[in-house]
């Protein structure tokens, strides 16, 4: 082949068709893929909308970049058009024919009045600065074509996955958060009285705005795939819609407890009736049991019994007051409270009952030792030995008399233990000397 102009060697006329089959595949592609970008569920929806921010700027770009999409491809079309034409002027193409065609195929055949990169907002290949018109090689073209019709698409696509996640699940979470106010104001939650109403409150409010911010700038909400080059790539911003569902979620537990209020609040204060009424009747045992300590010990410290928990029985009937008024949400934390510290109070009363009685069960116990110890030298024929029953009627008159010097009344029983023990043969055990006192009675 003769060498022509800057185009190259004037093609055959296999290779012009070659050329023409390959053009026209990417002609069918791109054809296809525009009408499908103009059918997009996610085009219509940004042409109709009122869009603010983000998706504004981006859509009057997108827009401009669409036009001009079809703008290149009509352009595409004429000279892919003309093409054709020359080459089905004969079968077999003259040497003029295939000299046009190289030109058409390998050259720049298409013009394009205007900045084509000004027009579409986007860099000019290869840097140039904007023109007049330019003029582009078929296969320039499609490449060109392509990079418009990528950066449309990730818009379309990215706008259009946002409205299809966000606007729906913040509908239905709308939906359970009027069912859940409802319930609450049913219940006495309410904003100002409770804290979980104005949870519900700025719910409602944060969750209106989101809204209106998603429908009318989505993009907003996008967040593109890091490292994807692919149309679209990138998943929508739930930050604020899981926030608000974990709050009202939280709300809801509120709610149910103070429902589980409602339901059983006359057992749990009738409980809370007895609890109280048995701390009372403990610490009633237990001034009457210091009473009797302190006409029947003497020499010891008999601590001070306290009166009935006067506060408790108020919180109790402002319980039961809210109970009748129905006011749930605040009988709720007061019955949570006053069972925590109705339990406290039975066993402070419980403990002071025990402190109290405690020299009384001092006393039973050594008497149950000198018992103990004389049924064990009668078993041995001892019970007659004048030491013993004079340490035993001493240890009992000081056991059996009132008020009892403990202190003396076990050093008699030890006295009484250590002759026993003597005469029996055994080793006694005397606090202090060779081991801990032996308190576990005759059989030990």
């Amino acid at each position: 082949m003769a060498d022509t102009d800057p185009t190259g060697p004037v093609l055959d006329r296999d290779e012009v068709d070659r050329a023409l089959a390959r053009l026209g595949a990417e002609h069918e592609a791109i054809e296809t893929s525009l009408l499908a970008l103009q059918d997009h569920a996610g085009r219509r929806l940004l042409e109709g909308a009122r869009l603010t921010g983000l998706t504004a700027e981006r859509w009057k770009a997108a827009e401009a970049a669409i036009t001009l999409l079809w703008t290149c491809f009509d352009a595409y079309t004429d000279a892919l058009r003309t093409a054709r034409d020359i080459r089905s002027r004969r079968r077999w193409s003259s040497r003029e024919d295939l000299v046009e065609l190289t030109e058409l195929l390998r050259g720049e055949p298409v013009t394009l009045a205007g900045s084509v990169s000004a027009t579409a907002g986007t860099p000019a290949p290869n840097g140039a600065p904007g023109r007049l018109s330019e003029r582009y090689s078929l296969a320039t073209l499609v490449d060109r074509m392509n990079e418009l019709y990528a950066s449309s698409l990730d818009m379309v696509v990215a706008a259009d996955a946002v409205w299809s996640a966000l606007p729906a699940r913040i509908d239905l979470l709308a939906a359970e958060l009027h069912r859940t106010s409802r319930l609450a104001h049913s219940v006495g939650v309410r904003p100002g009285e409770h804290p979980a109403g104005d949870d519900l409150e700025r719910i409602t409010r944060t969750l209106t705005k989101l809204r209106e911010q998603v429908v009318s700038d989505p993009l907003a909400f996008w967040r593109p795939a890091e490292g994807s080059s692919a149309p679209g790539g990138g998943r929508p911003d739930t930050t604020v819609y899981d926030r608000e569902a974990r709050a009202l979620e939280d709300v809801r537990r509120e709610i149910d407890a103070v429902l589980t209020v409602r339901q059983d609040a006359e057992t749990r204060i009738v409980r809370l009736r007895d609890v109280l009424s048995r701390a009372d009747r403990t610490l009633a045992e237990a001034r009457t049991a210091r009473g009797e300590v302190l006409a029947k010990i003497a020499a010891t410290e008999v601590p001070v019994v306290s009166g009935p928990p006067t506060a408790l029985q108020e919180q109790l009937s402002t319980a039961a007051e809210y109970r009748r008024h129905a006011q749930w949400h605040r009988l709720s934390p007061l019955l949570e409270s006053l069972e925590r510290k109705a339990e406290d109070e039975l066993l402070r009363a419980r403990e002071s009952l025990t402190a109290v009685t405690a020299p009384l069960a001092v006393r039973a116990e050594l008497r149950g030792r000198l018992d103990a110890y004389k049924a064990k030298v009668a078993r041995y024929g001892l019970a007659e030995d004048s030491l013993l029953v004079e340490r035993y009627e001493k240890a009992r008159r000081m056991l059996w008399s009132a008020p009892c010097d403990l202190r003396a009344a076990e050093q008699a029983v030890l006295r009484y233990q250590q002759a026993a023990a003597e005469l029996l043969g055994g080793t006694p055990r005397v606090p202090g000397q060779g081991g801990p006192e032996d308190r576990r009675g005759p059989g030990a």
